[in-house]
């Protein structure tokens, strides 16, 4: 049983603000999320900057007493999975919830409350340690909650696979509504780690940007200034459901997907493999699951990360799968306003392709000021474009050589 599988819901938590519309604005005009970090004291920090989500009332989301004691990741994953329902209208009941289910992808959980933990061990002793810790750390406590708050039954789990997983688990809800094993899915990604164990764990690797100045210049994908990816957080949900299910009750479309793909690189535990061998694999799989030629891709929400491997090395890999077309086909780097959302980055790029062909306007590649001449593909620098997107490409790409890419589409009757 293969079933058409569309977006009828999006769901958005970010720095550029909560909910599709103020994101979407922001992101078009070229704004960015990024700014001091507020969250702990960094000042002995290299990196002291990051994407925070500032406007967000846990409240609005999650009864107060509730709101109070959830960790942020389990709390942006119900609120963008709220919205996501509430925009696709779709109603979860005793008739329909256990053919409803949920995916979401987080890399690591909540370093905050092992913080917090291991300092009460040290200060007050063992016995001082909450009983909420270990459910509040764990990343499957995100679809747990929203399947909770939102009385869906399906299907239910959590994907760990570092900054793929967001892209992993609508690719793997994707195939779960296809082949029949449900007839909706809540799926995206989520991400809250800006807390110093997580920014000198970065740091450490020197994958992060020490562009403290210049907060918002800080992430520039494919510019040859470029000195490391800036940590966000937030989450990017959509509803997926069957085209059958969508058309009957009269739902929105927003996109088809029609494709996804998986690899690994087998080659390093955070370089990407050098050629990008991984990467084109990993985006020939997802066209392959398709059943489309290259030249049919309009436009790709690049993994530009904003490092010096990744950028250099996803430019590799669309050369070597898209060939002739690669010149022509326009590719940016949202990370480059939102920054890195890690595990939650796939949920919300896969929201901004969706609104990419849905709005026909392509979001631009902003602090491209001094192009990479190795990087040198048409990155839509600094202004949004309008393009006629039909099909486009998203792709994410994780530490341990993991990598996910996914093709949505116009829905055509």
């Amino acid at each position: 049983m293969d079933r058409r599988v569309v977006i009828t819901g999006l769901g958005l938590v970010t720095p550029l603000g909560t909910g599709v519309e103020k994101t979407w604005a922001a992101l078009c005009a070229g704004k960015s999320g990024i700014g001091e970090i507020t969250r702990f004291d960094a000042s002995d920090f290299d990196t002291k900057i990051a994407g925070e989500v500032k406007d967000f009332n846990a409240e609005d989301f999650l009864p107060r007493k509730e709101a109070r004691r959830t960790e942020y990741f389990i709390v942006y994953a119900v609120a963008a999975s709220r919205l996501a329902l509430e925009d696709s209208g779709l109603k979860i009941d005793a008739s329909t919830s256990d053919r409803v289910g949920v995916i979401t992808g987080c890399g690591l959980g909540s370093l905050g409350m092992l913080e917090k933990t291991i300092s009460v061990i040290s200060s007050k002793g063992p016995k001082r340690v909450s009983p909420f810790f270990i459910p509040m750390i764990i990343g499957n406590m995100a679809p747990g909650m929203i399947s909770i708050h939102l009385g869906a039954k399906g299907p239910n789990s959590s994907i760990a696979t570092a900054c793929a997983a967001g892209t992993h688990a609508i690719g793997e809800a994707y195939r779960i509504v296809k082949l029949g094993a449900a007839d909706a899915m809540i799926a995206g990604g989520v991400e809250s780690v800006i807390t110093a164990t997580g920014i000198a764990g970065f740091n450490s690797m020197k994958a992060l940007s020490t562009r403290n100045d210049e907060p918002q210049k800080a992430s520039r994908p494919f510019d040859r200034d470029r000195d490391g990816f800036v940590v966000a957080e937030g989450s990017g949900i959509v509803i997926l459901e069957t085209l059958e299910s969508a058309v009957e009750r009269g739902a929105h479309i927003y996109a088809e997907i029609v494709g996804y793909g998986m690899s690994g690189d087998a080659y390093h535990m955070t370089a990407p493999h050098p050629e990008g061998d991984g990467a084109a694999r990993c985006m020939a799989a997802a066209l392959k699951d398709a059943n489309i030629s290259y030249k049919k891709i309009d436009y790709i929400n690049a993994h530009g990360t904003s490092t010096k491997l990744n950028d250099l090395y996803e430019t590799k890999a669309i050369k070597t799968v898209f060939k002739d077309h690669a010149k022509a086909l326009p590719i940016s780097s949202t990370k480059s306003m939102t920054g890195h959302l890690l595990g939650g980055a796939g949920g919300v790029e896969t929201v901004f392709t969706a609104l990419t062909i849905e709005n026909g306007i392509i979001p631009p590649t902003i602090n491209l000021d001094n192009p990479d001449d190795e990087c040198d593909l048409d990155y839509v620098p600094n202004i949004a474009r309008k393009a006629d997107v039909r099909v486009a490409m998203t792709n994410s790409f994780g530490f341990g050589g993991t990598n996910g890419s996914l093709i949505l589409s116009q829905y055509e009757h």
